[in-house]
């Protein structure tokens, strides 16, 4: 089995920075709960596991012939963002009341922001870091099904397996067995690469944690999905 493999990695990894849906989905799930945005990592990687799959059977050839079947997964992925970022702004509107309702509250959360801020900047025979609350089994299932169906409804995921990844593919071998191999090693860096965002969104999650930083938070990234979803749906 002969593959551009460079050229390949190259392509992979310039997908991977240029953040997309995917990566609002697991920088905000890191927020509330790394172990949280570690699961929708995952499930982000088992959505590409299922387009990989599809390729390899040639699902995907089947979709790029009956446009109907396109434009239906375009369309759940477009609605799926939109419904995440509702969510996210009615949050932060229920949490913008309820910060004008009882301002103690807000300043009691702002002091305990400001201590685990100071605690985790403090050298660790002075102060003990404070320990974060056990993710619910709840909290992972959540995290992985919104990275899972955000990817799994992604058309342009889907785009990459049909239409990028064969042209890295050696013609004399085995076709499935290389879009399985190369599928696998995307699959494999994404999982890398989503556990480096994890470990970066956990060093803000203090300063997040603010109530007004984190109400600006959910507004943003909140019109940010409303806005990728209404731009998924009017595409030609």
């Amino acid at each position: 089995m002969s593959v551009d493999l460079m050229g390949f990695l190259g392509v992979v990894l310039v997908a991977y920075v240029v953040p997309g849906p995917d990566f609002l989905v697991v920088f905000r799930s890191a927020i509330e709960h790394p172990a949280k945005g570690r699961a929708a990592g995952l499930g982000a990687q088992a959505g590409l596991c299922v387009h990989m799959l599809a390729a390899a059977v040639g699902l995907a050839v089947i979709a790029a012939r009956f446009p109907a079947v396109y434009e239906a997964v375009r369309l759940l992925g477009a609605a799926y963002l939109v419904h995440l970022g509702i969510r996210a702004v009615l949050a932060a509107r229920r949490s913008g009341r309820e910060r004008s309702a009882h301002p103690e509250r807000s300043a009691d959360r702002e002091r305990s922001a400001d201590r685990e801020r100071s605690a985790a900047q403090a050298p660790r025979g002075d102060i003990e870091p404070a320990k974060g609350r056990a993710p619910t089994g709840a909290q992972w299932r959540s995290g992985f099904a919104q990275g899972f169906l955000t990817n799994v409804l992604n058309p342009k995921a889907a785009l990459f397996f049909l239409s990028i990844l064969p042209q890295f593919v050696d013609g004399a071998g085995s076709t499935t067995r290389q879009i399985f191999f190369l599928g696998t090693l995307d699959v494999l860096i994404g999982i890398v690469y989503w556990f480096v965002v994890v470990a970066v969104a956990a060093r803000l999650r203090t300063l997040l944690a603010r109530p007004k930083v984190q109400h600006r938070w959910e507004l943003t990234t909140g019109w940010l999905f409303i806005a990728i979803g209404v731009g998924v749906a009017a595409a030609a």
